[in-house]
């Protein structure tokens, strides 16, 4: 046993070899990615605090009204917001909205594809498997290291960081989806002449909508369970008042901070749940 200790696999000094490398050959490429990035969530963000705040809560009222047709869902939304509003975290929050928005919209337009293409070619999800599961259990806080040291401080290390944890998502739940679509369904597709994409994409796809939309549910819900963490790199958002109130021991301002993150969680949650699910409660 003690041979086995005395001779360490040296991951660690590997895997810092490897960070350098990539810094050292490849600086300019994560700098244009970085800025590139950042450019895009600064400008929808300003954007979204150019409107009148009560533009973005008409619109949000408006979307959650015509996916569900529910008064009381819409009158919630209206309500949250206000207390956002009120409480004086209305720039936080669209400020983590567009973080949010942005590590959604890259993860379901990358997970997606792999997840179809992994359905289609099982070796390829066998190998993947355990990458995922790694992605998916690997602390959070694992991922800001390199990510920091890559990116730079700001808002780019806790958007990437929020892909890799979310992106597992809907990779699993698409490729959950299209390997369960009905033999008798594709049977009938290939039967009137379809072609591999049409079989896709009037078949298969529609099939699978469901779990997919789940999974897209999912990846918004994981994304913002980040917000905390991108906080700690320089990330804008509701993770910062939070941060500020542990440091120091503020209760009011955590607590109504949280009060913000868990509404903003709600509202998404609500809107894009199966349009035409029965509301609870």
């Amino acid at each position: 046993m003690n041979w086995i200790t005395e001779h360490k696999i040296p991951l660690g000094d590997w895997t810092e070899a490897f960070i350098d490398w990539l810094t050292f050959n490849a600086a300019g490429f994560f700098d244009a990615i970085s800025l590139s990035l950042e450019w895009v969530i600064l400008t929808v963000v300003e954007l979204f605090q150019w409107l009148p705040p009560y533009v973005p809560m008409i619109m949000t009222a408006a979307i959650a009204w015509a996916l569900h047709r529910s008064l009381s869902l819409v009158i919630f939304v209206v309500v949250a917001l206000l207390l956002i509003l009120n409480l004086g975290y209305w720039q936080e929050m669209i400020e983590t909205f567009v973080l949010v928005l942005t590590a959604t919209t890259l993860s379901v337009v990358m997970g997606v594809p792999i997840g179809i293409l992994a359905a289609h070619k099982p070796k390829l999800y066998t190998f993947m498997r355990p990458v995922l599961d790694m992605m998916q259990t690997i602390p959070t806080f694992v991922y800001l290291i390199p990510t920091l040291v890559l990116f730079g401080l700001g808002v780019v290390p806790g958007l990437i960081s929020t892909i890799i944890f979310a992106i597992a998502a809907p990779i699993r739940l698409t490729y959950l989806g299209i390997s369960k679509v009905p033999d008798n369904l594709i049977e009938a597709g290939k039967a009137f002449g379809a072609t591999p994409s049409k079989l896709l994409f009037k078949v298969e796809l529609p099939a699978a909508m469901p779990s997919i939309m789940a999974g897209i549910t999912q990846c918004i819900m994981l994304s913002l369970s980040m917000v905390v963490i991108a906080a700690l790199v320089g990330a804008d958002g509701l993770g910062k008042p939070v941060i500020r109130a542990l440091n120091t021991v503020n209760i009011s301002q955590g607590f109504e901070a949280g009060l913000a993150i868990v509404l903003v969680a709600i509202i998404l949650d609500r809107i894009f749940k199966k349009p035409g699910a029965k509301e609870e409660g």
